[in-house]
């Protein structure tokens, strides 16, 4: 009883910590080889570079990773635009430590290759959004070292590295419970490097340990941080900065251009820094919070990411006469480097006509067409600078010639993006008669009426039913003509939850009770209604490890693990015919050079695009995912 309770009160407070933070932890997650990360996901986005940051935590010998719930990396995640993941290592040794003194130090050898391994995992699912030039490891005692060695096999991958009471690269076991082992530092990471060598010229380090620390040798500090200074060669700046305030401070030493920093977190034994409020096994709340400070000092010194601002395109105005079309507008940049402004001209045939034109910082911009036949015109306005960065698009219509009959709107590239039981449903709509007044789309559970960015319209809805869906979506315009398609997917109605809520609610029994308590204890797990004969269903998880008795289906039966991404039918591939920046744009194609002579590829399939900035292309999608050049099949 004594030993339930505190479990009971340990979960209460481990989510009461959870629940004051805007973003989420997603408990034991299978992924990049291991069998169990703590992943918290926040709602911010980095400051720099693009989309969120990762950081992934090592940690220390003995220690479990729930202790890092308690840590206080929310705070840092939050912050900083952070996700964090938390694994628990896969090939420990001694007492439970990651085994940074055995083994082959390579990028496919052990856990150095799950940790490569769930970079890339995190970094390419998109639900993430994580920016590959800001990904960074740390990591606690034996922790510390894999994650040093790890930075050093695979500096690609990690931009940046934290080392709290780490023993130097290369060392024996011996040498982190024992007096200090000399080691070549530099000389060991970039043999570990190999070929990789050359981005560890972009690569930061943060060095720490606690100055009440009597478990490592305090002197791994300073060899820690010089050799990473000799791997960057670059020297040790001058004068100490005092970090934090009050009680919880820690002593920085900084090297050139921030590229390495070495704390002595002052009041911190052996154990990971949280600030005030951290709590748990190795967990030191007497200290700064090192999480915060890594996301600073990282966000601050990254190498990798373009801090260079796009201009500002604004005020953008069309008139049309003598059958041209002038657009004017002014461009702002806070670098003062506008280059050029881009102008597309599509009429409502898919013509394009494509003009450039230069602007000062703040002057106000205007091209006029040649002599255009009678149509509707969609106007594409963006500007660059000399660093290659881009504005956000701005887009308006006008017509040449005078208005057509009265003529419903035009539906067309409909799509549908599913995620768990979320529908993203997006499209183009054009209306001639330019009198559109809504998009709506009809689900099972509600009409939402779309988002119209131009051209393009979107609606979501969640909490949809599982099984074949249909949606309707229609287009109506100030005169009441309407135009309506309907398309068909498939949604996954699996339900996440404990175990005592799956008993509750009737999806498990106790007749399997052990099997899915050892596989899953007390934490959140999905399990999957399948239809197993006629009318009857079981609920299961992902490997029928854990199931529930044969029974009637609900009516939520999601047919099993399908569903994920997908439009559920050849029949909804959408197709677009535009200039490659404008797939780059909408997120269809990426580039790989200069905005003047680019190499631009198919997001997902990379076939390459023909042209630069401004060739046309057609691209074409099944799953609002993968695009591939060409049309619709």
């Amino acid at each position: 009883m004594k030993f339930l309770y505190l479990v009971i009160v340990t979960m209460a407070t481990v989510l009461a910590h959870q629940a004051s933070h805007a973003g989420s932890w997603q408990n034991n997650v299978t992924t990049g080889g291991f069998n169990r990360v703590h992943i918290y996901t926040p709602d911010s986005q980095s400051s720099v570079g693009e989309g969120k940051a990762l950081l992934i935590v090592l940690h220390g010998c003995t220690q479990s990773i729930d202790a890092y719930l308690t840590a206080n990396l929310e705070q840092a995640a939050e912050a900083y635009g952070m996700v964090i993941a938390v694994p628990d290592a896969m090939n420990k040794a001694g007492f439970s430590c990651w085994s940074y003194w055995q083994g082959a130090k390579t990028r496919t050898s052990g856990d150095y290759k799950n940790l490569i391994n769930l970079a890339g995992a995190l970094s390419n699912d998109a639900a993430y959004n994580i920016d590959e030039n800001q990904v960074y490891i740390a990591g606690l005692s034996s922790g510390a070292a894999f994650a040093n060695t790890t930075a050093c096999i695979a500096p690609d991958v990690f931009a940046g590295m934290g080392v709290s009471a780490g023993p130097s690269i290369g060392t024996s076991s011996g040498g982190a419970i024992g007096s200090c082992e000399a080691a070549n530092v530099a000389q060991r990471c970039q043999q570990y490097a190999g070929s990789y060598a050359g981005f560890l010229d972009t690569q930061i380090a943060s060095i720490a340990h606690g100055d009440a620390d009597t478990t490592v040798d305090q002197c791994y500090n300073r060899q820690n941080a010089e050799g990473m200074a000799a791997v960057y060669n670059v020297a040790e700046s001058p004068g100490t900065t005092t970090i934090g305030s009050s009680s919880r401070t820690a002593e920085e030493h900084r090297w050139t251009d921030g590229r390495v920093s070495m704390l002595w977190l002052n009041g911190v034994d052996h154990a990971w820094s949280g600030g005030q409020g951290a709590s748990g096994s190795y967990i030191n709340g007497n200290g700064i919070n090192y999480a915060m400070y890594l996301g600073e000092y990282f966000a601050n010194n990254n190498q990798r990411v373009n801090r260079n601002e796009a201009p500002v395109l604004t005020n953008l105005n069309l008139s049309a006469a003598n059958s041209q079309i002038t657009i004017s507008g002014q461009v702002t940049d806070a670098d003062g480097s506008v280059d050029t402004i881009f102008i597309q001209v599509q009429d409502d045939a898919d013509n394009i006509y494509q003009y450039s034109t230069q602007a000062l910082v703040g002057e106000t911009f205007s091209v006029t067409t040649s002599a255009l036949p009678d149509a509707l015109y969609y106007i594409d306005a963006n500007a660059s600078d000399n660093e290659g960065a881009i504005s956000l698009t701005q887009s308006d219509t006008i017509r040449i010639g005078p208005p057509p009959p009265q003529t419903a709107p035009e539906l067309s590239n409909i799509q549908v993006v599913i995620q768990a039981q979320c529908a993203d449903i997006t499209g183009e709509v054009i209306d001639i008669n330019q009198d559109l007044t809504r998009v709506t789309v009809a689900f099972s559970n509600a009409t939402k009426t779309a988002e119209i960015d131009g051209r393009l319209f979107k609606a979501s809805a969640c909490k949809l039913p599982g099984g074949q869906q249909s949606a309707t979506v229609t287009a109506t315009d100030s005169t009441q003509l309407t135009t309506s398609a309907q398309l068909t997917f498939s949604i996954d109605a699996g339900i996440t939850d404990n175990l005592d809520g799956h008993i509750a609610a009737g999806r498990l029994d106790y007749t399997n009770y052990s099997n899915c308590y050892l596989e899953y204890s007390s934490n959140p797990f999905k399990l999957n209604e399948i239809g197993v004969t006629g009318q009857q269903c079981q609920w299961q998880d992902n490997d029928n490890s854990c199931a529930g008795p044969v029974q009637a289906c609900s009516g939520n039966q999601g047919g099993g693990s399908g569903g994920g991404n997908g439009d559920g039918s050849d029949d909804q591939c959408a197709s677009f015919t535009t200039a490659n920046y404008y797939h780059k744009v909408a997120g269809r194609a990426f580039s790989t050079g200069n905005y003047w002579s680019p190499n631009y590829f198919a997001v997902g399939s990379n076939d390459p695009l023909t042209g630069s900035t401004w060739g046309n292309s057609t691209l074409s999608s099944l799953d609002g995912e993968s695009w591939y050049e060409g049309d619709c099949p």
